[in-house]
């Protein structure tokens, strides 16, 4: 694709349009995963401040101890980055897990409401962050109704750990995400896209004759499109008509001048002219076939998608009607046309087709002519082979181009070959001129119907 492709556009906007609704996906999504680790921390942390208030009692020593402490095992090994701690507000004596050892987490000062949680983020042993729970609460008279602050905090480092494989899982999940996501613009685009591409089927068929307009049976989006382009269509036929029409105005009109001068042409035979009467007769010659050849293309342009030709039939009705003619009946005729073979051509411009090219193998020819006919995957071919001097094969492009006339000793202006050619352009086929052994060989290549 093309950097001028819609479809490359619309795929880059989709991936680019993809990729960031998945970084901002990945940021929203390990957001909302932070803030529910620190409340299910906050709700553990929570449940190790009532375990410790309702594990206070007096020792045996008549001391306050955390008699009954939080069961997790945390809290009994050393560093192990949960802790607890309960400060008196009286005494200033301080109870703490085994996990602190012996280091104390200082606590802000006291401008705390009785029996409220707060969340902060306080310094621990070896100067690690601790997410930390603080409530503070009278203890009951018979544990001497003092204010203690308690305290459970729990390492940062193992939040960040819990986001971090959050992360590493996520990470591929949202590359999977990305690639379904993309596959999906891709079969979006590419079956948005298709009404285009079904206009473009459309109209390489009515350039190859196949269809005349492209129809309606398309999207709302596109529909007005094929309306447009059928207008268009309709005004280039209606162009054509008229010019076709000109065109054959022009040259029925030239008819009658030429006519003229052929009858100045005999009288001035009569008077002795002789010289002035010949040319004058060679460009009445020349000029003729030049309306003859507007009028030829101007009924190839009215030619229809739906004609089909019986190829062994014309070329049969053409061998017919030259046979008649003093060159054809000093010759042999070899015909290898299969029967019900058909081509997409109108029977007259293949008549007038291979009529110009029989006449020219038979006025070069010395004994014998070779019609054939074959059909291939993709084409018709027609070959007309004459056993003449030929051309040589530097001279087969100068033989095709229009007025050149390689035989300069008998009449014409040249324009056989290029008639046929105009022929074939017109249908959608092909014209080759080649030497052959001995003669010439030339093969018109026709569509199947």
């Amino acid at each position: 694709m093309s950097r001028r492709s819609l479809k490359l556009r619309l795929l880059l906007f989709a991936g680019a349009s993809v990729t960031l609704a998945l970084i901002f996906s990945a940021f929203g999504l390990v957001f909302l995963f932070e803030r529910h680790v620190e409340r299910q921390v906050n709700a553990e942390l929570d449940v190790h401040l009532t375990q410790l208030a309702a594990g206070l009692e007096r020792d045996g020593t008549g001391h306050i101890a955390v008699v009954y402490p939080p069961a997790d095992p945390r809290f009994h090994r050393p560093f192990s980055g949960l802790y607890w701690q309960i400060v008196s507000e009286v005494s200033g004596s301080v109870l703490r897990s085994r996990s602190l050892w012996d280091v104390e987490i200082v606590l802000p000062p006291d401008t705390r409401s009785q029996n409220i949680v707060y969340g902060q983020r306080l310094t621990g042993p070896a100067g690690a962050t601790l997410h930390v729970l603080e409530r503070r609460f009278e203890l009951p008279e018979r544990l001497g109704g003092a204010s203690v602050s308690a305290v459970a905090g729990l390492d940062t480092r193992e939040i960040e750990k819990t986001i971090a494989a959050f992360v590493r899982d996520l990470i591929p999940f949202l590359i999977m995400i990305g690639v379904l996501l993309t596959a999906a613009a891709w079969v979006q685009v590419t079956l948005g896209l298709r009404p285009l591409a079904d206009v473009h089927e459309r109209l390489s068929a009515i350039r190859s004759g196949g269809e005349q307009r492209l129809g309606s049976g398309f999207p709302d989006e596109v529909r007005p499109l094929a309306h447009e382009i059928d207008r268009l269509l309709d005004a280039r036929d209606l162009e054509v008509n008229r010019a076709r029409a000109r065109a054959a105005d022009l040259a029925h009109g030239l008819k009658t001048p030429l006519q003229v001068l052929a009858g100045d042409a005999d009288r001035l035979d009569n008077k002795g002219e002789l010289e002035i009467a010949a040319e004058l007769r060679g460009l009445i010659v020349s000029m003729h076939r030049h309306v003859e050849r507007e009028l030829n293309r101007a009924r190839l342009d009215a030619g229809t998608a739906e004609a089909r030709a019986d190829v062994r039939d014309v070329a049969e009705r053409v061998i017919t009607v030259v046979r008649r003619t003093p060159c054809g009946r000093q010759l042999t005729w070899d015909v290898d046309v299969p029967p019900s073979l058909r081509a997409r051509i109108d029977p007259d411009d293949l008549a007038e087709a291979l009529g110009n090219l029989i006449e020219n193998a038979a006025h070069h020819a010395r004994s014998r002519i070779r019609i054939a006919a074959c059909s291939s995957d993709d084409h018709v071919l027609v070959t007309v082979v004459d056993d003449g001097p030929g051309i040589p094969a530097e001279r087969v492009a100068e033989a095709l181009t229009r007025g050149n006339r390689l035989d300069t000793l008998g009449s014409g202006a040249g324009l056989g070959l290029a008639i046929v050619s105009d022929i074939a352009e017109a249908w959608g086929a092909g014209l080759s001129v080649e030497p052959a052994a001995p003669g010439l060989q030339a093969s018109l290549k026709l569509r199947h119907p």
